[in-house]
């Protein structure tokens, strides 16, 4: 596989639960064709429902394919990965801070900072099971609408595919 030729790009990917915004994350890393970090939050997981869906995720990535497991540190894992990273998720980083204390400044400077692409997988507030506060969608939304400011590509996945956002 060639690797794309260009700047570094920011995708970001939102959707529902179950809407297929990682595995759509996951061939967009696949075709850029350089190598892939993986930065997922370090969540305890207490649902074997959960813990089945992500051993699904992990099993669908190549081998060698680098996961980092960042809890809050999002922003300090976008700043030490090569190539191509894939954010999965979004909401899940939001969950991992202490009461929805996010940076979002810092958040949108480490990802234009990036010298390789950078697809963010997020869910859509009111689409997904995250934030089950009013503060934590309020943080989400936030944080989701600074991303897409900054992002060359947004779309809305559903049942898999994607729909490309307008400005």
């Amino acid at each position: 596989m060639v690797a794309r030729q260009g700047p570094p790009v920011i995708t970001l990917l939102i959707g529902g639960t179950r809407s297929g915004k990682s595995e759509v994350g996951e061939r967009l890393a696949a075709a850029t064709g350089r190598p892939v970090t993986v930065v997922v939050p370090d969540l305890p997981i207490s649902d074997p429902e959960f813990a089945q869906r992500i051993d699904v995720h992990r099993s669908r990535r190549p081998p060698d394919w680098r996961t980092v497991e960042c809890g809050p540190g999002l922003v300090e894992a976008l700043g030490v990965a090569d190539g191509t990273v894939l954010v999965d998720s979004i909401g899940s980083w939001v969950a991992s801070t202490e009461d929805f204390a996010v940076d979002v400044g810092a958040l949108v400077a480490a990802l234009r900072a990036r010298g390789g692409d950078t697809i963010v997988v997020s869910e859509e507030v009111g689409l997904a099971v995250h934030a089950p506060t009013e503060v934590g969608r309020r943080v989400l939304g936030a944080v989701n609408t600074a991303v897409a400011a900054v992002a060359d590509a947004v779309f809305l996945v559903v049942a898999g595919r994607r729909v490309r956002l307008e400005r």
